[in-house]
């Protein structure tokens, strides 16, 4: 596996730094990025590539006015920079799904050589299911990831076709909470107490217990643990890409843990806990990341042009605080697993994808 360029990059790298050490990997590029607003790291990422010269930033996420608020703001600084707002609500398959045909849609970018699928919810407290029926953290952190870059895949195979080996890829921002559970096959929409799950379905409980969250077997849904089982899935898929599209087509796909920011996706977490956890962070010294350090480890997997070979097994690379790292678990990185994932999300939104 290759170490990324800059070994000094670390957990208080600001992602304007990581652009400017790799100005030739974004100049005269396209990239997309979900999930944007001016308040998270959606943003933040999009602030730092603009500040070396992209051909054109598209900016997706769920509101037109926040959107158009992002691409001003951006627009006024970096005035020969194509900035184009993307709506698309990752709940909702039929948003998805336009979204992807107005991407397909327009002549003028035959190729799109980074996507970072950066969107995502946190600890919805109550068990709540998309309009397609699936647990809402599944749907929108993985499933509508899934759907939407499936679909415009062909735009990123056309960038992997026109540029150097391993230069076009998917980057998922997933994060160290997929420790808090592995892919639940037979029970995604969290109905089930856990007592009734095989084993190497079950939430970590020691895990969150140490985290100070009330939980117990009889539990079936638990908040923690569905917004895991999400951030595993976005692992899983980068290793279903790089098995399909790698040896084929160039194409790379690394999964990153952004570090803890506070942003909105906190918005939805228990306010009791979430005060507890601000108390054991000051008293034992521990601080959240800026924005900009947050943006900064997906930027090293879009840009640094040592990552992205895989093995030959198809593991996608996992990056925390700007590093390969070896800690995510290995039910995320199992080509089995990553495999069944593919079949379910095929089946979850009723379209088979092969390239």
């Amino acid at each position: 596996m290759a170490l990324p360029t800059v070994a000094d990059f670390g957990p208080n790298t600001d992602a304007s730094d990581v652009a400017a050490a790799f100005p030739t990997s974004v100049k005269g590029r396209t990239f997309l990025i979900t999930g944007v607003n001016k308040l998270g790291v959606g943003y933040a990422t999009a602030v730092a590539l603009a500040s070396q010269s992209p051909r054109r930033l598209i900016l997706a996420g769920r509101s037109q006015a926040k959107l158009q608020e992002c691409v001003d703001a951006l627009g006024n600084k970096h005035q020969g920079v194509d900035f184009r707002p993307l709506v698309l609500d990752l709940s909702s398959q039929k948003s998805v799904r336009a979204a992807a045909a107005e991407v397909l849609s327009w002549e003028d970018t035959p190729a799109i050589d980074v996507v970072i699928n950066n969107a995502g919810v946190m600890n919805i407290p109550n068990r709540t299911l998309s309009e397609d029926g699936i647990e809402l953290h599944l749907a929108i952190n993985h499933l509508g990831h899934f759907l939407f870059t499936n679909l415009i895949m062909s735009k990123i195979i056309a960038s992997a076709a026109n540029t150097s080996p391993i230069a076009a890829r998917v980057v998922n921002v997933s994060s160290m909470a997929a420790m808090a559970s592995p892919l639940r096959v037979s029970d995604l929409n969290w109905e089930k107490p856990m007592l009734e799950l095989p084993e190497d379905e079950k939430p970590n409980l020691g895990m969150m217990k140490a985290a100070a969250l009330a939980v117990d077997e009889t539990m079936s849904y638990i908040p923690m643990g569905a917004y895991g089982q999400s951030k595993t899935a976005n692992i899983l898929y980068s290793v279903g890409l790089n098995k399909r599209l790698h040896g084929k087509y160039g194409v790379a796909s690394i999964a990153v843990h952004p570090g803890e920011i506070r942003t909105e996706l906190q918005r939805t977490t228990d306010l009791v806990w979430l005060k507890k956890t601000e108390e054991w962070r000051v008293k034992m010294n521990v601080g959240w990341k800026t924005l900009e350090q947050g943006a900064s480890t997906a930027l090293v997997a879009a840009l640094d042009p040592k990552l992205g070979k895989v093995g030959d097994e198809g593991q996608g690379q996992f990056l925390s605080d700007c590093q390969v790292s070896k800690v995510a678990p290995p039910y995320a990185l199992d080509v089995g697993k990553a495999d069944k994932l593919w079949l379910i999300s095929e089946e979850l939104v009723t379209e088979n994808f092969s390239w």
